[in-house]
């Protein structure tokens, strides 16, 4: 089948404050295909990603749809061109509902010029009920987990009808049944005639649905080729610029007491909930969609009410009723949504770290600059952050390295039990060995990690026991010697462990 092009860019550049992101891209993708663009975070995807939709502009080069130039000065004009985008990062007002989310800027008037409202209640509804998702059109976004938020950009997206479907790792925050569906749409649009750009770093799907690979580094493009003519350790070797070992460098150390102890502890999505982390320990938390894990360490760090129950540190039962009382018993915890609950989008990198240590720096009154430089340097340099200066705003770096920021943030404080939320969620292959590594190195220092993960490999692969929870409660645990992905999944879908 002969797929013409619809989208061309010719020698996109394009420089940040200290950074060449992009250097002569010459890119295409043709019309009923998927495109698949890998690459490390920072390797210039999502600023072309950017340029293609009209929130960036090129500082030169063109961009061609169906062979003719046109210049895209915002993401109104992209979306006339037939261009929509799906974001990694989710984007959202969580005072909104879903059909005012679904309808913003594209809102259908009627005869006098005024939003229709019944109108955009009938299309809900009707999209809603096409897409089997069981919501109503009043709820807000706030009351929505991350992933039924994610369904509804990719659905926004494919209301619009376009004909060019930039996909920012679309799956990053979904279900194994909902990307199913996702995968199940994407070959609708295929057959439909759309070009699909499609963003992800997960290669099992990739070497599904991709008909086209291009992989970026450093700003360049440096490989493109149908599927067929490569294969995932090539795409790994070229991204990364390098063979990549042992995907996990998990490191065996002693371990040691418990150090902290959860007692028959309740909370609004979770019940009954006991286990134990021993000092120098990784302990994995699996389960689906909607298990109750985030939930039961939100309540741990603070941010939502324990209803009974109790928590040990050191042998010693505490009160966490706030943020503040967690990270003083010296237990942190990074989000699995970034940008809502993680990073300061307006503050640079230097205030996004030092923040959480601010007493440290600031004495009689009077903040020791020098002192939070050379601290923050320190922790960057540990982390391989790349950020052209202190100064950057942390909202213009890669996801990927926003997140070894926020691992920066919680070090500083020296924890002695790190909570981690889809650490890896978002990041490529080696920014991810760079986390795992990094949380090899807690347990070296004698801390101890929770690591929250629906990546089945990374559990594996990481943890030396692993709690399995199921509508709020936990279902059992599994040591290494029994650790398989189907043994997870048979306590995940809600058959309890005999004991």
């Amino acid at each position: 089948m002969n797929h013409e092009v619809k989208l061309k860019v010719l020698n996109i550049e394009k420089s940040f404050p200290g950074v060449k992101a992009l250097d002569k891209i010459e890119f295409s993708v043709r019309k009923g295909t998927v495109h698949v663009l890998c690459g490390e975070n920072g390797a210039g995807k999502s600023t072309l990603m950017k340029i293609i939709n009209g929130i960036y502009q090129p500082d030169s080069g063109q961009i061609l749809i169906d062979g003719v130039e046109v210049k895209i000065k915002n993401p109104i004009q992209a979306r006339e061109h037939g261009i929509a985008m799906i974001f990694q990062e989710l984007n959202y007002i969580p005072e909104m509902t879903i059909e005012e989310s679904l309808f913003v800027g594209n809102w259908p008037k009627d005869r006098f010029g005024k939003v229709d409202w019944p109108e955009i209640r009938r299309r809900t509804l009707a999209l809603l009920k096409a897409e089997n998702l069981d919501y109503k059109p009043d709820m807000k976004l706030k009351d929505l987990t991350v992933s039924d938020i994610q369904m509804l950009e990719i659905l926004k997206a494919i209301s619009y009808q376009s004909d060019i479907i930039i996909m920012d790792e679309p799956t990053s925050a979904i279900t194994n049944k909902e990307v199913e569906v996702l995968f199940k749409k994407i070959f609708e649009l295929k057959a439909r005639g759309a070009a699909i750009i499609y963003i992800s770093h997960k290669m099992d799907e990739i070497f599904r649905i991709a008909d086209d690979i291009t992989v970026f580094r450093d700003g360049k493009v440096i490989d493109s080729k149908p599927k067929e003519a490569l294969d995932i350790e090539t795409v790994i070797a070229l991204m990364v610029g390098r063979k990549l070992g042992n995907d996990f460098p998990k490191v065996e150390v002693p371990i040691g007491e418990p150090i902290m102890k959860i007692t028959a502890l309740n909370g609004e999505k979770f019940k009954d909930v006991h286990f134990e982390v021993k000092k120098g320990e990784i302990v994995g938390f699996a389960g689906l969609m909607g298990a109750g894990r985030t939930e039961v360490m939100r309540a741990i760090f603070g941010l939502d009410p324990i209803h009974s129950g109790e928590i040990a540190i050191n042998g010693k039962p505490v009160k966490i009723k706030k943020v503040k009382d967690s990270i003083d018993q010296k237990v942190v915890m990074l989000s699995e949504d970034r940008r809502r609950y993680g990073i300061l989008p307006v503050r640079s990198v230097r205030e996004n770290i030092s923040i959480t240590n601010l007493s440290r720096f600031i004495k009689k009154g009077r903040l020791h600059s020098k002192e939070e430089i050379e601290t923050v340097k320190y922790y960057c340099d540990k982390m391989k952050v790349k950020t052209p200066t202190y100064e950057t705003n942390i909202a213009s770096l890669s996801g990927g390295n926003q997140q070894k920021v926020l691992l920066a943030k919680w070090l500083i404080t020296d924890p002695e039990v790190f909570i981690v939320d889809e650490p890896t969620r978002g990041i490529d292959v080696g920014a991810k060995y760079e986390i795992y590594r990094l949380i090899s190195d807690l347990v070296i220092e004698g801390k101890s990690v929770i690591m929250v993960s629906s990546e089945l490999p990374e559990l594996i692969g990481m943890c030396d026991r692993i709690y399995v929870m199921a509508k709020g409660e936990i279902m059992g645990v599994l040591t290494k010697e029994d650790f398989t992905q189907e043994n997870i999944m048979r306590l995940a879908t809600g058959t309890k462990q005999n004991h």
